[in-house]
């Protein structure tokens, strides 16, 4: 298989600095906004109504949590979080879950098996049960499996994207527009340079493999409301990447949201005032 990939003339070194976010924040920085991933996700969800550590996958046994429900059902956010399929947790990922409580919105935020103790395919396969759960059992934890948006960060920005496409839904007996509406942030929509990186230490893609779970080269049979957002700040194979998939996508230009970087970008999420917040909760109004 052709490994002409955009950016497949880089050199290794060149493809780390694109991708390499983590080594562009530094180590001191990096490590703060994890710090802060996991201290407004417990802020946001104390003392808020749901059902915390559901098992969503009797295969996997991954879990979940529901945040934010009240009376009748409500719409639901499904929150996928990043880590280079390799790191975080449901528990670094749930900040937006109080806002949205105001807003009447419901979180839902799952847990995947990490890599490499699972196959990116069995990632993408678990997440999609997630979609699954909710469809099926959403209404008895006050969720409205009608009104569904999936919503992610980096590598969530790509499991994301495989919740976007279609093909899946019909094999997990779930209607074509199960996912009303999506927002993936600073998304991998396109694998295959992440072959020629570190990551890949650990993901153990080839490109045949990596081309199969793109996104952006797969058909989108269906389309609806979708923000595609990127932090101005961010490493330059995710801008080049949201760029791409925008125009894959739909016409237009992508939400690019000045001052962000890579991490910080999606707590924004837990502003309604803020740009990134109006943008999820104008989603929610289109479905």
């Amino acid at each position: 298989m052709s490994s002409g990939f955009p950016g497949a003339e880089l050199s290794d070194e060149e493809l780390d600095v694109a991708y390499n976010v983590r080594r562009k924040a530094g180590p001191e920085l990096f490590a703060r906004h994890m710090e802060r991933y996991r201290a407004e996700s417990d802020r946001a969800v104390e003392g808020l109504p749901g059902t915390p550590g559901v098992v969503y996958d009797e295969a996997g046994g991954e879990k979940l949590d529901v945040w934010g429900t009240g009376e009748g059902l409500r719409p639901v956010f499904v929150f996928v979080h990043g880590g280079y399929w390799m790191a975080l947790s449901r528990h670094d990922s749930a900040f937006m879950a109080r806002m949205l409580h105001g807003q009447g919105v419901a979180t839902v935020v799952p847990d995947y098996t990490l890599a490499p103790a699972a196959s990116l395919e069995e990632i993408v396969r678990q997440v999609r049960a997630a979609i699954a759960w909710v469809w099926r059992h959403g209404r008895e934890h006050g969720l409205d499996p009608e009104r569904i948006v999936v919503g992610g960060s980096s590598a969530g920005g790509h499991l994301t994207g495989m919740t976007m496409v279609g093909g899946w839904q019909e094999e997990l007996g779930l209607p074509a527009d199960v996912v009303k509406a999506a927002m993936p942030f600073s998304g991998l929509f396109d694998l295959r340079p992440i072959t020629r990186v570190y990551v890949n230490d650990t993901v153990g893609l080839d490109l045949p493999r990596a081309t199969a779970l793109s996104p952006l080269l797969l058909p989108g049979e269906r389309r609806f409301p979708t923000v595609i957002a990127v932090a101005e700040h961010d490493g330059a194979g995710f801008l080049d990447q949201t760029r791409r998939f925008q125009a894959h996508w739909e016409p237009g230009e992508p939400m690019v949201v000045p001052d962000r970087d890579h991490f910080d970008v999606v707590l924004d999420l837990g502003d309604a005032g803020s740009a990134v917040g109006r943008a999820l909760l104008g989603l929610f109004e289109q479905i």
